[in-house]
């Protein structure tokens, strides 16, 4: 339904991002299930899966029904692009990963918002978790500052290039 999503551009990066979830400084999406209360099903955002390329494999260092709480680093990530710690960005009982990442880990990059989720957690997000538009300002300054790094490094080379003509 397009009314339950937000259309983000900026510079090169776009994204649809849904209105329904909480999001985090470190690029992750948290959305309460409506079935159950006080659960929440965790997965990068399409930012996130941008700057750590195509995901190769996975896994958790936490079982199911360990206590978890934010900034815990709860498993790895491996791509072509980085690997990478997996922290938890709720605190409360880790209810598992998403089974179907074990047979396509590609879902994480294909369908980030909905079969793609990470893991569970029942208990309560990151107490500086931010709405969609909190979240599209964050990603209007982490862009700028990208884009501003990556312009300086341009001009940089550029002045050196001019040097040696």
């Amino acid at each position: 339904m397009p009314d339950d999503f937000i259309a983000y551009k900026r510079s090169r990066f776009h994204a649809r991002l849904p209105k329904d979830r909480l999001y985090t400084k470190s690029h992750f999406w948290l959305l309460e299930d409506e079935g159950r209360p006080g659960v929440w099903r965790i997965g990068f955002t399409r930012f996130a899966v941008r700057m750590l390329g195509d995901l190769v494999e996975h896994d958790f260092e936490v079982a199911k029904g360990d206590a978890v709480e934010v900034g815990l680093t709860i498993g790895w990530l491996e791509g072509f692009k980085a690997a990478s710690d997996l922290y938890c960005v709720a605190d409360g009982v880790f209810l598992g990963g998403n089974p179907t990442l074990h047979e396509d880990i590609t879902l994480v990059a294909r369908d980030c918002f909905h079969r793609g989720w990470l893991y569970e957690v029942e208990g309560t997000p990151e107490s500086d978790a931010i709405d969609i538009q909190g979240y599209m300002a964050f990603l209007d300054v982490s862009i700028d500052k990208i884009q501003g790094e990556h312009d300086a490094g341009l001009l940089d080379e550029d002045k050196e290039a001019a040097g040696d003509c």
